[in-house]
């Protein structure tokens, strides 16, 4: 792979979250090589549901914990979401073009061993644990962020 890309995965909404394993997964096919950074609310896109804990927690972590998205499939749209009549409907839609939904996108990104990476400091202000996470997220800091992303083609920010 001779070509570079790197996504900055800040969002926590599901067409968004989408759009950049799309693109993630279309550059690996392109003998791309690819990193996503995920921070802040893009976090929840690689929390593992079953591994959510309240344990060694402040109670604003807690509170965090509780009221966010416990994982991909619990992301909300970013617009239209309507307390989620919207993504069903979108879902439903994705569903009558035979076209993959997000976690399929998610599930070919970590077969085609795309570099996932957390933001060390959201991670920690979030309230988050290393434990909560998908197999073979690194948590890592800013400046590894962007010393990939200064050797990346492709540079991206959703």
């Amino acid at each position: 792979m001779s070509k570079k890309m790197s996504l900055l995965m800040f969002s926590g909404e599901y067409d968004k979250a989408m759009a950049g394993l799309i693109l993630a997964n279309s550059a690996h096919d392109m003998d791309i090589e690819v990193t996503m950074f995920f921070s802040f609310w893009g976090l929840f896109l690689i929390r593992d549901p079953d591994k959510m804990t309240l344990e060694d927690k402040s109670l604003y972590e807690k509170i965090m914990s509780l009221a966010t998205p416990k994982g991909p499939e619990q992301l909300p749209l970013s617009k239209m979401n309507f307390s989620g009549l919207g993504k069903w409907m979108l879902e439903e839609m994705i569903e009558d073009q035979e076209a993959p939904k997000l976690i399929h996108f998610l599930k070919g990104a970590r077969k085609k061993d795309i570099k996932f990476s957390a933001c060390k400091l959201s991670v920690e202000i979030m309230g988050l644990k290393p434990e909560e996470f998908l197999p073979g997220v690194d948590i890592v800091d800013a400046q590894s962020y962007l010393r990939d992303a200064l050797e990346s083609d492709i540079q991206l920010f959703i």
